[in-house]
């Protein structure tokens, strides 16, 4: 089989390519992956199967998200610098210390706090596109929710999240053709970001209230607190990871319901499946596709040796369906449980900080759609993002009954 689990072509026209991905799994679970001289990234192994990549995750030591950075492409030495600043890009000790101030908003208490505001959120987009003749998912239900709970979050006007929106698209879109981005227009989007971020936390110093921003500008009780850098590159992270995910899994699972209507059935049924379709649903969608990592030194992966300096690229949307770890991977199952998912990371330092706030807005969102809109269906074809990064979908035509 030819193998090319990177081609960003083949992400836009078919999604993940999993039946590539289950040949590797199968076949050579660490595997030595040819560069692309002409796109200008080099060899990598593509690590596929859940216990090798939970192995990655839980060993920054081993493999590092700074050395040359955690996303997949390649970034001249000057943007380097300061994409390390993000916590994305950091490994411990530093990225334990920025980890450990950030946390203090996005505690299972402190997130459980939102969900009747969520709820109303949720009821609220119904309304409006029941009221519309040509709905598309992502515009006017999956895109807006996340959106509207990082204003909530931020303490923002909810007037911003339409530039909110349009910032996330520049800095994740450089490679498809409809959002058309260059490398300068998605530097000119964090600069954008950077000082509306800059601008909100000076308006917390001169009328504190009950929001994240607040906390995070705020020292902790050791008298340690996030620098104005720090927090800035916080709220672009926020911006990307808070909007994507939850917005991508969410149209990726209306879109697999479509597939797979006996599972809407069960959910409409009983909605207390929300609760374990939300794993599913990050399961199967797998909204982060992949990360990359840098090798430290010489090491040894399910006896593969890999080499000082060695990229080391894990695949979620692979261990996601390992048949070593889920009884049937390839069934879309709301009620699978226990579901050892891994769609926000393995484990370890880089495990994602809102999976709670994710997982929370599926739930509850899923549970308001099968209640409010029992009938939805698919009105058009689904246009997939042009990125091996997010599997994202652009959007995605609805009616409603």
């Amino acid at each position: 089989m030819q193998i090319n689990v990177v081609d960003q072509d083949y992400y836009a026209r078919h999604g993940v390519p999993h039946e590539q991905l289950k040949w590797l799994r199968d076949n050579a679970p660490v595997f030595w992956h040819e560069g692309d001289a002409e796109l200008g990234w080099p060899g990598f192994w593509a690590v596929t199967k859940h216990e090798d990549v939970v192995h990655v995750s839980r060993h920054s030591d081993l493999f590092s998200s700074a050395r040359r950075l955690a996303l997949f492409n390649e970034l001249p030495e000057e943007e380097r610098e300061l994409q390390r600043m993000m916590m994305l890009n950091q490994d411990p000790p530093e990225h334990t210390r920025r980890r450990s101030l950030v946390n203090r908003g996005f505690t299972p208490r402190v997130i459980s706090l939102l969900e009747e505001h969520i709820r109303d959120i949720c009821h609220r987009l119904v309304d409006e596109a029941e009221g519309k003749s040509d709905l598309d998912f992502v515009t006017d239900i999956s895109a807006p929710l996340p959106l509207y709970v990082i204003c909530e979050l931020l303490g923002a006007p909810v007037e911003d999240r339409d530039k909110i929106f349009e910032w996330s698209n520049r800095l994740i879109g450089a490679e498809d053709p409809d959002y058309a981005t260059t490398p300068e227009e998605g530097q000119a989007a964090a600069a954008e970001v950077y000082a509306y971020a800059g601008s909100l936390a000076a308006a917390r110093r001169e009328d504190p209230r009950d929001d994240i921003v607040t906390r995070l500008i705020q020292p902790n009780e050791g008298g340690e607190a996030l620098t104005e850098d720090e927090f800035n590159l916080f709220v672009l992270l926020l911006i990307v990871a808070g909007n994507e995910t939850t917005r991508n899994a969410a149209t990726g699972g209306m879109l697999t319901f479509f597939q797979h209507p006996e599972q809407w059935a069960r959910l409409v049924a009983d909605r207390a499946m929300a609760r374990t379709a939300a794993d599913e649903i990050v399961r199967w969608v797998s909204p982060v596709n992949l990360f990359r990592r840098t090798a430290t030194a010489d090491t040894e992966i399910r006896g593969q040796r890999i080499a000082e300096g060695d990229k080391v690229v894990v695949f979620y949307a692979s261990a996601n369906r390992d048949a070593g770890v889920f009884a049937d991977p390839d069934v879309f199952d709301i009620g699978r449980d226990p579901n050892p998912q891994i769609g926000f990371g393995g484990g370890g330092a880089h495990f994602c900080l809102g999976n709670h706030l994710a997982k929370l807005e599926l739930r509850v969102l899923f549970e308001v759609l099968s209640e409010r809109l029992p009938k939805i269906g698919q009105a058009g074809e689904a246009a997939r993002l042009r990125s091996n990064f997010i599997n994202g979908i652009k959007s995605l035509p609805v009616h409603l009954r």
